[in-house]
């Protein structure tokens, strides 16, 4: 009896654990298929967007290089589903800044981001000034919707501005501040105008800079729906302010410098830099940011102590492999490699100048003086065979050839606000024959 008892017990225990696991596969198998399915589905009305966002997007810095995700067994046909849909979207590319080394920087913006999206509208935002002539460089550009070269001028300054912003650590003071604000915020207005025009609004805006030199293509995932991305490092108190991708509500707010001051004021806000200014931006009208490391760097000629400590400003070779998610940089023979990068990174303030250093992503320059006498050799091989050429390109134009490169990009703008092209050939070419 005891042993038919013990028989009995164990054939009751086997059917409550075939139980169990049946019961854990009656919730886990449904609940797999879901998740594969908010992972890799593109339908017109994205009901698993937040599912998605939850998985993807609670880490707040990532390394986007061009590796695919890892998930469900057909993620890799998923992300490209979404790439080309990406690539089908309206997208606009605001560019802002001043030409200063545009015949480096622009060849790499043409290939690396608007051939990377020939279906993205260029918007350019320059003041006029000695180096303008090289923006004729856009004239290969796939789409020009809109161009405005302006003569700069003073921007009045609010008594909301100047309780808010801080001249500290800025070259020209508040004023500085005010005129790059205005640069980004008018190439937020060329974009309405331009919606207005023809009653559509953009899916995605990206922000970048004029000076940024672009070492690899934008990648597909730093679009981010609902969520405002931007490069990590160089936070300087905030959040680095150098380049900006997200959907138009939320680039909307991001590029509103100037008009949202009054609202940081009103919030308390006091004494914010450039970055700061930015973060109490996204932070008081609640958007959502995410920081990447992305495969830019911004091109600079001012000088800074060599080697940097805590506060200092480390200056990237621009040979370096990065991603250097608009780290200053120069092109240099670097003198700081491997374990020196690491003494000297480990010693920056974390919130301030650092930038991520790892993996041997970075090498220094020396830039406590000026370029060195070799640089454009050091930029030809580091650039390589095409974007050389358009630096020699720009370093040999005429002053016809310019103008004649000017009316051609006129030609393919929707909207077009510059001087004529002569006046913006003339102030850099003045002194070179005109053939």
């Amino acid at each position: 009896m005891l042993k038919m008892a013990e028989k009995i017990n164990m054939f009751i225990k086997k059917r409550i654990s075939d139980l169990d696991w049946r019961f854990l596969l009656f919730i886990i198998l449904p609940f797999s298929i879901l998740l594969c399915v908010a992972l890799s589905s593109t339908p017109s009305v994205d009901y698993f967007l937040p599912l998605r966002s939850f998985i993807f997007t609670t880490s707040n810095v990532s390394d986007f290089t061009g590796s695919s995700p890892v998930g469900c067994a057909d993620r890799t046909h998923s992300a490209n589903v979404t790439d080309d849909k990406l690539r089908q979207s309206r997208i606009a590319v605001c560019l802002v800044g001043g030409a200063r080394r545009f015949e480096l920087t622009g060849p790499s913006i043409i290939e690396r981001v608007l051939k990377e999206y020939p279906n993205a509208d260029l918007f350019l935002h320059c003041p006029l000034d000695k180096n303008a002539f090289k923006l004729s460089l856009l004239k290969t550009a796939p789409r020009l919707a809109s161009v405005r070269i302006f003569d700069q001028r003073l921007v009045p300054q609010t008594a909301e501005q100047v309780r808010v912003l801080t001249a500290a650590n800025s070259p020209n003071g508040i004023q500085g501040l005010l005129q790059y604000f205005n640069l980004v915020e008018g190439c937020l207005t060329m974009i309405e105008s331009h919606q207005k025009q023809h009653n559509f609004t953009y899916d995605w805006i990206v922000r970048t800079r004029v000076d940024g030199y672009w070492n690899a293509p934008l990648h597909p995932q730093n679009f981010v729906a609902g969520r405002y991305t931007v490069p990590s490092g160089s936070v300087y108190g905030g959040l680095n302010d150098r380049l900006g991708i997200g959907d138009f509500h939320t680039s909307k707010v991001a590029l509103s410098r100037l008009s949202l001051i009054p609202k940081l004021d009103s919030a308390g806000y006091r004494r914010l830099n450039s970055e700061s200014a930015f973060k109490a931006q996204l932070t008081t009208l609640n958007i959502s940011y995410v920081e990447n490391r992305l495969p830019f760097c911004v091109v600079t000629d001012r000088t800074y102590q060599f080697p940097p400590t805590h506060t200092g400003v480390p200056v990237a070779a621009l040979s370096s492999r990065g991603p250097l998610s608009g780290t200053k940089c120069r092109p240099c023979s670097p003198v700081c490699k491997g374990r020196c990068v690491a003494d000297v990174m480990s010693s920056l303030h974390k919130r301030w100048s650092w930038t991520d250093w790892s993996n041997g992503t970075i090498e220094l320059c020396d830039a406590h003086g000026g370029w060195e006498e070799q640089w454009e050799t050091i930029f030809d091989n580091v650039a390589g065979k095409k974007l050389a050429a358009r630096r020699r390109q720009v370093k040999d134009l005429m002053f016809e050839e310019c103008v004649g490169d000017f009316r051609e990009m006129k030609k393919k703008a929707v909207n077009w606000e510059a001087p004529a092209p002569e006046e913006i050939c003339g102030l850099g070419l003045k002194m070179r024959p005109i053939q």
